[in-house]
């Protein structure tokens, strides 16, 4: 168990950004910091806010990052290779309809044609 911190104390503006720092950090999970400094998680999140507003000991509030994007041409799609006409089915109905399908037919589909001819 970690033992609490009692009563009130008092952070130099120095501390809160190094403790901001530290907890922002990528890969770092921000309640093993609040742990490790003793600090309650309100405080971190309300320093955080307090900096971006500049509020924090003269900092200025930090501009976003932006990544650069090229936009490139689209490349065409490889062509598929032909299905092959094995196991091709024929379905002949009276009147001379007559459906085909090879073995990639999707079968909600096919259900549907063949209710449509009966």
């Amino acid at each position: 168990m970690v033992g609490r911190v009692s009563g009130r104390r008092s952070w130099a503006d120095a501390e809160k950004l190094e403790i901001l720092a530290e907890a922002f950090r990528p890969g770092v999970r921000v309640r093993d910091v609040i742990a490790r400094r003793e600090v309650s998680s309100s405080l971190i999140y309300t320093w955080r806010k307090q900096a971006r507003l500049g509020k924090l000991g003269g900092v200025a509030p930090a501009l976003p990052a932006f990544a650069e994007v090229r936009v490139a041409d689209v490349a065409a799609p490889a062509p598929q290779p032909a299905t092959s006409t094995s196991g091709l089915i024929c379905i002949e109905f009276p009147g001379g309809v007559r459906v085909s399908v090879d073995g990639s037919v999707d079968a909600g589909a096919l259900a549907r044609v063949l209710s449509v001819l009966r």
